[in-house]
């Protein structure tokens, strides 16, 4: 059976064990979407990103009444702000103040919010953010325009950070095409689906993480050792956070998670677990359990009782194992390519959210 591909082993920058919490009172790093314990730092980052969302709402803003309130539809709902965040901190490397890092903020946001306009539609997904989804409002055509608006809105931002910008923004968003484009056709005949999976997943999601380091760092000035590997860290994060999902789809008790068990099984999204398992019955190795496993993933999951079923035994196959040490390797990668960056909270919060990743998938 051919196994799941990895991210080369290393032998250093393994995630550091999260230090003892701060005397002081630290923004809750929750809020935060970062486990930032450094209190300074927490309250410099807290107040760009409030900076960052009246920016936000400014970038949005339109003459005409359709196009503002859907602009905003998504804004308004709020979310964690990872990706913005994440630009503040690598700024943080450098110059953190300077007037580009705030930018660039504004941009990867955008471009992710534009993006979750189109996703939304292609999914159907009835709720984003805790709130309708902009197609569920206004009609699948007003959600792709506005999308596309906001991608028009991120453009012009992202021009006024430089050519430099230009082209990463520009690349970054041809990736999310292609990602988007490729899980939506799936594999060509003869191609491994998982490497096609990872793949996907690289494009889709991790493109727009390293991005957002990348420019974080670069408008403030970084070395470029330093924007190299949060950029590197970002990619590979990225990858590990997706994997760890796909763990919780299965592994959550939908209580302490927020997730509900099996919603991708149920929507037969391809998810690692699932595609290790279709990869398993194709080889010599597969046993009469794994074939009839996969039927049932496979078949009718619209009851409760034939989600809880297929979700309780994939929980017990040893491909949701598999799974786990791919999202613990993929972090534990992207915890190593931080080893040019200075010691300090920056790289000590980065460090933590590839535990938290790791942990999570556990």
């Amino acid at each position: 059976m051919t196994s799941a591909p990895l991210p080369p082993q290393t032998t250093s920058g393994t995630p550091a064990t999260p230090p003892p919490a701060a005397s002081s009172n630290p923004p809750d790093p929750t809020a935060l979407g970062l486990p930032i314990t450094d209190p300074e730092l927490a309250s410099r980052l807290a107040d760009r990103l409030t900076v960052v969302d009246e920016a936000l709402l400014e970038a949005v803003a339109s003459a005409d009444k359709l196009a503002d309130g859907a602009s905003r539809h998504l804004i308004d709902a709020g979310g964690k702000r990872f990706r913005p965040l994440l630009t503040l901190l690598t700024g943080e490397l450098g110059d953190g103040a300077a007037p580009g890092v705030v930018g660039a903020a504004v941009v990867v946001e955008l471009t992710q919010v534009a993006s979750l306009y189109h996703d939304d539609v292609m999914d159907s997904a009835p709720v984003r953010r805790g709130a309708p989804a902009v197609h569920m409002v206004w009609g699948n055509s007003v959600a792709i325009l506005v999308g596309d608006m906001l991608f028009a809105r991120a453009s012009a931002r992202v021009a006024e950070l430089g050519p430099e910008a230009v082209i990463l923004q520009s690349r970054t968003f041809e990736r999310m095409c292609l990602g988007q484009l490729h899980e939506t056709m799936g594999p060509d005949d003869g191609t491994d689906r998982v490497e096609h999976y990872l793949q996907v997943l690289s494009d889709k999601t991790a493109s727009l993480l390293s991005a957002s380091a990348r420019l974080g760092a670069m408008m403030a000035g970084a070395p470029a050792e330093h924007v190299e590997a949060v950029g590197a860290y970002g990619e590979k994060v990225g990858v590990a956070f997706q994997l760890a999902d796909d763990v919780l789809d299965v592994a959550s008790s939908g209580a302490t998670s927020g997730k509900t068990p099996g919603t991708d099984l149920r929507e037969h999204v391809p998810t690692m677990p699932v595609l290790l398992l279709r990869q398993r019955v194709e080889s010599d190795e597969a046993t009469d359990e794994d074939r009839d496993l996969l039927a049932a993933l496979d078949g009718d999951l619209s009851s409760d009782e034939a989600l809880s079923a297929v979700v309780e035994r994939l929980r017990a196959h040893a491909v949701l194992a598999e799974t786990r040490e791919l999202a613990v390797r993929w972090a534990r990668a992207a915890a190593a390519e931080l080893a040019p960056l200075p010691d300090g909270p920056v790289k000590e919060s980065l460090e933590q959210f590839a535990q938290v990743l790791a942990d999570r998938a556990v």
